[in-house]
């Protein structure tokens, strides 16, 4: 068992990447994987500020909805290719999380999650009353992906398997960009910065410039989340920006275990799917989710995944006494 986990941690990517090609077979619907794969990216992107910097923002779904409006926006009103449109939405993202993060960096703990709050009810503000571009309360409608020919395969994004296996695709760059991202230096900075920012101040390290630089690049993840999901829906509903969507990425990190690489996509895998499930019985379906996440907080804080790892280091340290 020991090397099976070494194995998966040397290899994080590839073992997560692996998980995910088979991942649609195990799902009743694919409807319910491409749900999942979309964000469980977006908890990565959070996870980078929340879990490995220590930076808990309410505003993250600024950035995914940004990414999701000028995704749609540059395709039903600029009349450009998804592909350009998509890099569009998560250019965006990443600008608005610089302006975000250049205010937000100035406060510390709850005041900088609540300044992160108002700042993307400001987004969302503005998003809500550009009715022209955003169609308002209605959302953006019309966004087509029309099929293609690549290199001898006929890729028809109406096709469920094709669109999961696209969508999988840009995922597996972010998670290996990602990866590279943590195993640098730069993530040890940014482990550093988590446990003890003033040491890390005085080992010589420039904390206001780090939290601003992953700041920028948790948005753009994020911002790359909704950028696919506007692909994925077709229309752009305006609760991509609302704080709830915010609060759903706490849940995730927290569920799956913030500060680690798997843990982001299993708390978004079990947050869906106890969500798909439970409104089929009730609508009332809040208050369960709430329950199951009190329970994980009081009794599994370190999250499903930590806790397997917790488990799994403990067993392997009693077997080698």
């Amino acid at each position: 068992m020991s090397a099976v986990l070494q194995w998966v941690r040397t290899h994080r990517v590839a073992a997560v990447i692996g998980f995910l090609l088979v991942f649609p077979l195990l799902m009743p619907y694919q409807a319910l994987a491409i749900n999942i794969l979309i964000f469980g990216l977006y908890a990565v992107g959070f996870n980078l500020l929340f879990g490995y910097t220590g930076l808990l923002s309410f505003g993250h779904a600024a950035f995914f909805g940004v990414g999701s409006y000028l995704t749609g926006i540059g395709m039903v009103h600029g009349g450009l290719p998804w592909g350009v449109a998509l890099l569009m939405g998560v250019a965006a993202a990443a600008l608005v999380g610089g302006v975000i993060g250049y205010l937000a960096i100035r406060t510390r703990g709850i005041y900088f999650s609540m300044v992160t709050l108002a700042l993307a009810q400001i987004v969302y503000f503005a998003f809500y009353k550009a009715e022209r571009w955003t169609g308002g309360e209605n959302g953006l409608r019309g966004i087509q992906v029309p099929p293609a020919d690549l290199f001898g395969w006929h890729f028809d994004f109406l096709d469920p398997t094709t669109k999961y296996y696209l969508i999988l695709a840009f995922v597996a760059v972010a998670l290996w960009f990602v990866s590279r991202l943590l195993a640098s230096p730069f993530g040890a900075v940014l482990e550093a910065v988590r446990e003890n920012e003033k040491r890390a101040a005085a080992c010589g390290y420039d904390v206001a410039r780090t939290k601003l630089l992953v700041f920028v690049i948790s948005a753009a993840v994020c911002g790359l989340a909704g950028a696919l999901r506007a692909l994925h829906l077709s229309v752009v509903p305006i609760d991509s920006l609302h704080y709830l969507l915010s609060g759903q990425a706490v849940m995730m990190c927290l569920l799956g275990g913030m500060g680690t690489f798997f843990g982001p996509f299993l708390g978004a895998g079990l947050f869906l799917t106890l969500e798909d499930v439970v409104t089929t019985l009730t609508s009332h379906w809040m208050a369960v989710v709430g329950a199951v996440f009190m329970v994980f907080v009081l009794f599994f804080p370190a999250g499903v995944w930590g806790t397997l790892l917790h488990w799994l280091q403990r067993s392997h340290r009693a077997a080698a006494r």
